[in-house]
Parts: structure tokens; C-alpha cells; sequence
């Protein structure tokens, strides 16, 4: 870990200064590989590839998170590791069913030890029906990602990965709500990332962007989400104004990286 070269001194944990800093954004592409690997085990309990490889990154995260000011990450990643080392040598041992469940718990219960601290919990809403953004909303709490997304099985997917890396975001299910809330929501000048499905319940994601566009133009990033991934449909997105097209199914890992450019950390 390079040192600064400011002029020295120390944080309250013994560190040189931006070192907690910098080994938290590590952190978090860490924790996003880790979050790719508990979606594995969702898709196949039995996979010893990604049980290993789950075991060698808590094995890594439990060594350094305390020695940065993070001791009960260090506890978690200890708890993850014992139980993927038991699961590898015990395979018949319990259901292979329920071990992506309880990863996605492990990665849940990691963010929250590494992210929580630096302020308020990043998970802001994911309830069915939220009710419109309050016009007053701190600006420490404003959105960084904004997911539009009516299919569960995704939302969870990526407001699974979002919470996993630490983003305040928010979720919404229905394009109607989500085009009323959006219209009040504060940003305090900054500019939250809108992932916004085409295919939606009540409004269209399209009908959602042009109402945003004439009434509040500039104040979102729009990166459109669909199924509909042909030539025509990614270049209506684009020559709308979006930022970009991401095309379902997707992979996490690739999402999360996307979206950690677009958002700019």
C-alpha cells in the first residue's frame, strides 16, 4: 500500500492518510467477485470451483479488512471461510441448494461491515410499491444507481450487487411510480445513474425517458436494460440519448463494472 507523500501523519486507525480510503475501493472489487461467485452457487450448489475460489477470497478479506479499521469484516470473511471450507470437505453434508442463499448472506452481511460505517446504510429502498422520493432528501443521500425493473429475479440480481459494492440505491418495480417519484427526486446537482428497463408494467421505459427528458432534461444518466437486443432496438436507445444499452441476461461481474465507470468510483 503506497504511502502518501502529503507531508505524513496518521488516521485514527494508524494509517497513512487515504490508505483506509484506498483499500475500501479495493474492497469493493473484491466483494463484487466474491457477490459473482455467491450467484454461481445460486445457479449450482455443487460447484467446487466456485466454492474454492469463494474460500481463497474470504481467506484474503479476513486477513486485511481488520489490519484497515474493519474488524468485523474480518469476522464475517472468517465465518464465510470455515463454511466453504466445510462444504468442500464435506459435499454431501446439508443441501447444495441453499449454499448461493447463504453466500448471497455472507456478501450482505460483508458490505454492510465494510460500508455502513463510512455513513448511512447504502441500501435505500427496494419495497414493492416505494412511495415518491421526499424533494428534501439529504444530499449525502441521494441515489448513486437508480434500477427501474419489474422482472424479481433480476432486480435481486443487481440491487443484490449494487448493495454488495456499497452504492446507495433505489429500486423501483413499476414504471408509473418510478416515473413519479423521479420527477421529485432532489439530486442536489448530482447526476444518479437510471437503469431503466424497456419492457415495464404501467409506463414504457421509452415513454419514461422522453417524460424526463422534456420536464427535468440532464437530470439523469439513462443506461437502458432489455431483453431486446437487436441492432435497431440498441441504436433506439442510444439515438434517444442514453448513455448506453445493456442487453439481458447479463452477467454481474460485467454489469458491475459497467456501472462502477458510468458512476464514476
Amino acid at each position: 500500500m503506497p504511502v502518501n507523500q502529503g507531508g505524513g501523519g496518521v488516521d485514527d486507525f494508524g494509517l497513512p492518510p487515504g490508505a483506509r480510503d484506498e483499500y475500501l475501493q479495493g474492497a469493493r472489487d473484491q466483494l463484487g467477485a466474491i457477490a459473482e461467485l455467491a450467484e454461481r452457487l445460486v445457479a449450482a450448489g455443487d460447484d467446487t470451483a466456485a466454492i474454492e475460489a469463494l474460500r481463497r477470497d474470504a481467506h484474503r478479506l479476513r486477513g486485511s479488512a481488520g489490519s484497515f479499521g474493519f474488524p468485523q469484516a474480518s469476522v464475517v470473511a472468517a465465518e464465510l471461510e470455515a463454511a466453504t471450507t466445510q462444504w468442500l470437505e464435506h459435499p454431501g453434508n446439508g443441501s447444495a441448494g441453499n449454499r448461493g442463499q447463504e453466500a448471497r448472506a455472507f456478501v450482505r452481511r460483508l458490505a454492510a461491515a465494510l460500508f455502513t460505517k463510512q455513513g448511512a446504510p447504502p441500501r435505500i429502498d427496494i419495497a414493492p410499491a416505494p412511495p415518491p422520493a421526499s424533494p428534501d432528501l439529504p444530499a449525502a443521500d441521494v441515489p448513486e444507481v437508480i434500477v427501474v425493473e419489474d422482472d424479481p429475479t433480476l432486480a435481486e440480481l443487481l440491487t443484490f450487487g449494487l448493495e454488495a459494492r456499497g452504492y446507495r440505491f433505489v429500486h423501483y418495480r413499476n414504471g408509473r411510480e418510478a416515473l413519479d417519484a423521479l420527477r421529485e427526486l432532489e439530486t442536489h446537482g448530482q447526476t444518479p445513474l437510471l437503469l431503466l428497463d424497456v419492457d415495464l408494467p404501467a409506463l414504457d421505459g421509452y415513454s419514461i425517458f422522453e417524460a424526463l427528458k422534456e420536464e427535468c432534461p440532464g437530470k439523469f444518466r439513462v443506461v437502458f436494460t432489455t431483453v431486446h437486443g437487436s441492432e435497431s432496438e440498441q441504436l433506439r436507445g442510444l439515438e434517444a440519448g442514453a448513455l448506453d444499452y445493456m442487453v439481458k441476461p447479463m452477467s454481474l461481474r460485467v454489469a458491475l463494472e459497467k456501472i462502477r465507470r458510468w458512476v464514476g468510483r
